[in-house]
């Protein structure tokens, strides 16, 4: 959820140490009403229209995973922060959903099998993101989709996956791939947004 690269070249983030704050940016915490209503909406597009099992990577805080348990799914989320996990956890109390620590790429959960995989801001920044996709779509039933919210960020150095790099890696993986554009949106950033900020949606 926004977080910054973890390779060699990039200074690492203590996420633990950043969790107090992060849901201070209007598209981590989803205070603002309006900014809520809009992720709401989008997640609504995104995930089907039936109660399925989410497995919502690099989770952050769960602000994405308590949309989408308020609309009925049953969420698991994933996040290599212990702080990050344990905020998750209390905002979604006695809601059908868990959370582990763990790694993105390679998340926790055993023999389990998801309707969903649901990321944001976390591929670009993992090794491989070939690898990641196709052990991914390995954690997905028939049929299963994958729900990634990604994007290129910053003028003189940019970093990130466009959504051109990753509509052709999710090619040979998927029976169909929707990217819908989303910089043009500023309702889900808190403002407005002039880079490349989009969500690739995977059926299988």
């Amino acid at each position: 959820m926004g977080k910054q690269s973890d390779d060699a070249t990039a200074p690492r983030t203590d996420w633990d140490a950043a969790a107090a704050s992060f849901d201070d940016e209007p598209d981590h915490g989803l205070r603002d009403p309006e900014v809520r209503r809009a992720w709401a909406g989008r997640l609504r597009e995104w995930l089907p229209g039936r109660p399925s099992d989410v497995l919502d990577l690099g989770c952050g805080t769960g602000s994405l995973s308590l949309l989408a348990a308020e609309q009925g799914h049953r969420v698991t989320g994933v996040d290599s922060s212990p702080a990050m996990v344990g905020l998750a956890r209390a905002k979604l109390a006695g809601r059908d959903a868990a959370f582990l620590v763990g790694d993105a790429a390679s998340p926790p959960v055993g023999e389990e099998r998801f309707d969903v995989v649901l990321v944001r801001h976390v591929l670009w920044a993992l090794p491989d993101p070939a690898r990641v996709l196709r052990h991914w779509v390995g954690l997905l039933r028939p049929g299963g989709r994958l729900v990634l919210v990604e994007g290129v960020w910053g003028r003189v150095s940019p970093v990130g996956i466009s959504a051109g790099r990753l509509t052709a890696l999710l090619a040979p993986l998927a029976s169909q791939v929707r990217v819908e554009r989303l910089s043009g949106d500023p309702l889900l950033w808190g403002k407005p947004v002039d880079d490349e900020r989009y969500a690739a949606v995977a059926l299988l």
